[in-house]
């Protein structure tokens, strides 16, 4: 694979990855981790940029993505988590966060205060456009994201330089956050990169093979060294994005009915380039969270109409855009809090479907020993979750092993997996159809 092609796809990987939503976060964690910012970055870009990538590499066992992976532990599993997958980074979550993210940094600072009226017509119009350009049969969101990413990455690392430059003398903010590395990795779940590499890997193989690439091990490689370039990008801008929320002086006020991530980083937009920092931040983060929709709109309305041909794609379009108008006039604050419980039982499950097709392709494993520790894996996120939430009293959760740093699924995956392998012992093992070493 030339150099040439590792860059392209590599930058096309990063796009894939970093939505406008995600400048937010990392500031937003810098700011509220005070003397822990280390620990705390470090475990964000561990889901936010280390799984992403895993969860690539092994999508890249089968020549097919994950939706023939996902099929050797079974064929429903493979059906099921795809939809939620896709509902979770489509109309429920994802997408409406792109109206809303980019209404907060690019609309905002301007009408001066957030309304639920402006949000409503912003979305409107927001999502009409999405809309007419995802049922165009035009490149037109292609052609402006081939531009638009270089761009926005240039002027974040900009950002970047000039908030080094500015803070390098400040001291970190006087606040204090209990189990740093272990809230940073649960707000990296946030960014829901990991389980949308599971449903886009197919797009880096596919990419990859348009480079002239046939040869299985060649795009095993490939895959690797594309990989890794977006990782470097994301983890330094990551970075970048948290020290500065964590170095800045602290806000004299923070609006109550605006995200504590965008305001931040208007804040230091404004210090760094002024007013027209402001505005230049503003207008690419709303072109790249218009791209991003448009690019969800139809991937998720290509899949649904894949499992039902009998609907057009045209009518998913219409009803997915309808959904995410309705979701994002919740606000943003309200889309991201309705993400956590969700993300905290999904990010368990697909963390552990990626490393139990890793195990399996080089230990020889049965079904069962794939599908017991999921079914553990799924039960008991989603009462952890019930528990955590005051939605279900089960004291008795928190005496499982991991449970204070809410990694109680780890000894369950381990535990549901040798068991598998016990009570498969004589049953025919899950085979894949690759080669890469």
């Amino acid at each position: 694979m030339k150099v040439k092609d590792i860059f392209v796809v590599g930058f096309m990987l990063f796009a894939m990855f970093f939505g406008a939503g995600n400048l937010i976060f990392p500031v937003a964690l810098g700011f509220q981790s005070g003397g822990n910012y280390w620990p705390a970055i470090l475990g964000f870009i561990l889901t936010g940029v280390g799984l992403p990538l895993v969860s690539v590499i092994v999508g890249s066992i089968s020549e097919n993505g994950y939706r023939d992976l996902l099929h050797k532990i079974h064929p429903t599993y493979s059906v099921v988590f795809l939809i939620i997958i896709y509902l979770t980074i489509g109309p429920f979550f994802a997408i409406p966060r792109t109206a809303t993210t980019a209404y907060e940094i690019g609309v905002v600072p301007f009408l001066g205060q957030s309304t639920n009226l402006g949000l409503f017509i912003f979305s409107l119009i927001f999502f009409s456009v999405v809309l007419m350009v995802a049922l165009s049969p035009n490149n037109l969101a292609d052609n402006i994201g081939k531009y638009l990413t270089p761009t926005l990455l240039v002027t974040i690392i900009l950002l970047i330089i000039r908030a080094v430059s500015m803070y390098r003398s400040n001291t970190p903010q006087p606040l204090e956050m209990e189990t740093p590395f272990v809230v940073g990795f649960t707000e990296g779940y946030l960014t829901m990169d990991a389980i949308a590499a599971i449903a886009f890997s197919i797009v880096v193989l596919n990419a990859i093979r348009g480079t002239g690439v046939t040869d299985k091990k060649e795009l095993f490689m490939g895959t690797i060294k594309s990989s890794f370039l977006a990782v470097v990008l994301l983890g330094f801008i990551y970075t970048g994005l948290g020290w500065a929320g964590n170095q800045m002086p602290v806000p004299a006020e923070i609006p109550a009915n605006q995200n504590l991530g965008a305001y931040l980083i208007q804040i230091i937009s404004n210090e760094a380039f002024g007013s027209l920092g402001i505005l230049l931040l503003g207008v690419m983060v709303f072109l790249a969270c218009l791209t991003t929709a448009v690019g969800l709109i139809a991937a998720v309305s290509e899949y649904f109409n894949s499992l039902l041909p009998s609907i057009s794609y045209k009518s998913f379009a219409f009803i997915f855009s309808g959904i995410s108008f309705v979701m994002a006039n919740q606000g943003l604050d309200a889309v991201i809090q309705a993400s956590v419980p969700v993300l905290g039982m999904i990010y368990p499950v697909a963390i552990s479907t990626v490393i139990l097709i890793a195990v399996s392709y080089f230990v020889p494993s049965s079904r069962i020993s794939l599908q017991l520790p999921l079914i553990m894996v799924a039960i008991i996120s989603v009462l952890s979750v019930a528990h955590q939430g005051g939605w279900l009293h089960l004291p008795i959760l928190e005496k499982l092993p991991l449970y204070s740093i809410k990694f109680e699924w780890i000894p369950l995956l381990v535990i549901g997996y040798v068991l598998g392998q016990i009570i498969g012992f004589r049953k025919k093992k899950v085979t894949y159809n690759s080669s890469f070493y």
